[in-house]
């Protein structure tokens, strides 16, 4: 399934449920929040050397946070006419120009600190 057919079926499923009256921006992006948070809490605690591994002893709960993480996103995008490949595409662009590989590779600064 590409992301424009997984959108549609996201607001397929939510105009079925009437849920739309409840998808505008600001509780959506709370949502989305809240959801990374649930993904932030399966790896609280747990050394950065075993994160890997946690990951995969809590596969199936990492994948549903994984899943709504997405299916917020793109709802939110939905809603706001955003078109994620775009927002994505533009980013990566500014992000280049922001850290250029010969002062940004093999670093974890930030681009003010290059």
């Amino acid at each position: 399934m590409d992301i424009t057919t997984l959108t549609t079926t996201i607001r397929k499923f939510t105009q079925e449920r009437d849920w739309e009256q409840f998808h505008n921006p600001k509780d959506l992006a709370i949502a989305l929040g809240i959801e990374v948070s649930e993904l932030q809490e399966i790896m609280l605690w747990t050394p950065t050397d075993q994160s890997a591994k946690k990951v995969e002893e809590k596969r199936e709960a990492v994948e549903h946070e994984v899943g709504d993480i997405l299916v917020y996103l793109l709802r939110f995008c939905d809603v706001t006419g955003i078109d994620p490949i775009d927002a994505a595409t533009k980013k990566l662009k500014l992000n280049a120009e922001k850290y250029p590989i010969h002062k940004a590779k093999g670093n974890s600064k930030k681009y003010t600190e290059l």
